[in-house]
């Protein structure tokens, strides 16, 4: 999926990240290096009124929180909703990934009330897709809403100590291993996250670059 405002971007681009999960901030700050593009952390993001990230969908939530920062700030609004989402378990954890096992949970208790969910199943029934989905906006206005997804299997145990949410049990065929045992640039490539913010880049720049829906 993409979308975009016809509206004017700057030639300089500039994006201040709207999030206070540390694993997403060293995600985006790796793929912005990676493209040479000027990202930052919204000032005081922690002080700022709190955007509820309580929609039914990762597009609402994500353009929803894009739009409620970006009328607090002159910069362009980089942010992202994304989860984890199982066939077998009728879409779930989706948008509650991060509060599945509850608000204090920490990953582990997330990732591991999944394995209780999945015990017994087996084969196809463990397929799961990670989704992102990003939008930019800036004073109020969506300049750009893009998504991209990863297929993959859950696995039975966690394996590796990288990354972080659900990544110790989602395995990525295509890289033989866990997003948790992914080198950063094995994950930077393949991620739902990485996909979805190189095609926000390629929108913002040039609109013909992507299919416009």
């Amino acid at each position: 999926m993409a979308a975009r405002d016809r509206g004017e971007f700057p030639a300089s681009l500039k994006l201040v990240l709207a999030s206070s999960n540390p694993g997403k901030r060293r995600e985006y700050i790796e793929l912005a290096w990676e493209r040479d593009i000027e990202i930052d952390f919204l000032p005081n993001f922690h002080g700022l009124p709190a955007f509820d990230e309580s929609l039914s969908t990762f597009a609402e939530n994500a353009a929803g929180k894009a739009l409620h920062y970006s009328r607090l700030t002159n910069e362009a609004v980089l942010a992202d909703d994304s989860g984890l989402v199982v066939a077998v378990l009728g879409g779930a954890p989706g948008v509650h990934s991060a509060r599945y096992a509850g608000p204090k949970a920490n990953d582990q208790d997330r990732y591991n009330k999944l394995l209780r969910e999945m015990d017994g199943r087996e084969g196809q029934d463990r397929r799961a897709r990670f989704v992102c989905v990003t939008t930019v906006a800036r004073e109020g206005r969506v300049l750009a809403v893009t998504s991209d997804s990863a297929e993959g299997l859950l696995l039975k145990e966690p394996r590796g100590t990288g990354g972080f949410g659900y990544d110790p049990i989602f395995f990525l065929p295509e890289a033989g291993c866990t997003f948790a045992e992914a080198t950063r640039e094995q994950k930077n490539r393949l991620s739902h996250r990485g996909k979805a913010f190189r095609k926000s880049l390629a929108l913002l720049a040039d609109p013909r670059s992507v299919e416009l829906v």
